[in-house]
């Protein structure tokens, strides 16, 4: 198997290394700057990663014009009929609120990151430091902003929902041409929340062997059995949006995780991938113990010297120690060449 790798802040990201968990934010902090850094408290205490907000203004993402194309559709489960440039304002993280929060998650050991979704987020961004770029998944089509992002040095992680082959093609090939060697490319399900149906977790290998890089997923499904499942397909990392309470609402709760779920996610995406092993086929170490209690043939019975083996005082039983079960046709009908007591394993070396 092909070992990729690459690094964000100080953490290793690859399969050979534990899942990299990235909490987005996003739009949970429902407009109050207390709430947005006690998420960020309740990201670092359930044991993340990585913190992950977004870097927009509402006019940055639309404009301010009310029509079928600028609503999105009546059937949405959780927007429908709302007006995109109303949606963004009310979701949106206000800049004077990045640093206080970059500020909080770097105290509480995080890495903290972003999607920039236009020029002047980048520039924000990069008077914060921040450690890498998030392309989200409307915005992989943005080429020139793949590109000024893959610029600036930083590493790139890009979700491809609703992406064609040709698209994320062009995607990677606009980061690597701009100076992003290694894009961490993130299946992704883009509809909000997404059934565990379409998760096609079978796609996370496929990308990362198409464009020979790190894989990983981008998950909008409730709970967390998709991401956990996702480690054995080979995602090193994984994308959860977290808030405070789902009960509370918000544009993103609905297909949010608590605090306790994105730890239990955490705990559980840690034991998937050291579940993960070797192809090899064997005992393991950990079975030496399983090994003596394998079954083989035993006297069972206290026999006298001359006396012959049957099927009433020879039988397969637990522990190992005696020939293999399989032996017993072969031994059957012999003679013991002495008395043995019951309990004694039969060995060729007593008939």
């Amino acid at each position: 198997m092909t070992v990729r790798q690459t690094r964000i802040d100080k953490q290793n990201i690859g399969t050979a290394y534990p899942p990299f968990v990235i909490a987005e934010m996003s739009g949970n902090h429902n407009g109050d700057l207390d709430r947005a850094l006690r998420i960020v408290d309740a990201i670092a205490d359930a044991g993340a990663s990585a913190l992950k907000i977004q870097t927009y203004r509402a006019d940055t993402l639309t404009i301010d014009v009310d029509g079928p194309r600028f609503r999105i559709s009546d059937g949405h489960e959780l927007w429908g009929g709302e007006n995109l440039y109303r949606l963004y304002e009310r979701a949106h993280t206000p800049w004077e609120w990045h640093e206080p929060i970059f500020d909080r998650a770097r105290e509480r050991g995080l890495t903290v990151f972003s999607s920039p979704f236009d020029p002047t987020a980048i520039d924000l961004l990069e008077k914060l430091n921040a450690p890498a770029y998030k392309i989200a998944s409307s915005e992989l089509v943005d080429l020139p902003l793949i590109r000024l992002a893959a610029s600036t040095g930083k590493p790139l992680i890009m979700s491809t929902g609703m992406a064609s082959v040709a698209e994320i093609d062009a995607a990677v090939r606009a980061a690597r041409g701009a100076g992003c060697a290694n894009p961490i490319l993130l299946s992704c399900t883009a509809t909000y929340p997404a059934p565990v149906e379409a998760a096609n977790l079978r796609r996370i290998p496929v990308l990362a062997d198409a464009f020979d890089t790190v894989a990983g997923l981008s998950d909008h499904t409730p709970g967390i059995g998709v991401a956990v499942a996702s480690v054995a397909m080979g995602a090193a990392v994984i994308e959860k949006h977290v808030t405070l309470d789902r009960a509370e609402g918000g544009v993103d709760a609905e297909f949010s995780l608590e605090p306790a779920e994105l730890a239990m996610l955490v705990v559980e995406a840690r034991r998937a991938h050291a579940a993960l092993g070797s192809p090899r086929i064997g005992a393991d170490q950990s079975e030496e113990e399983g090994l003596r209690f394998r079954r083989s043939l035993y006297v069972v019975e206290d026999v006298a010297a001359g006396e012959a083996v049957t099927r009433d005082n020879v039988r397969s039983i637990r522990p190992a120690g005696g020939l293999p079960p399989g032996d017993i046709d072969l031994v059957l009908g012999r003679t013991f060449r002495s008395a043995y007591p019951k309990g004694t394993p039969l060995t060729w070396d007593i008939v």
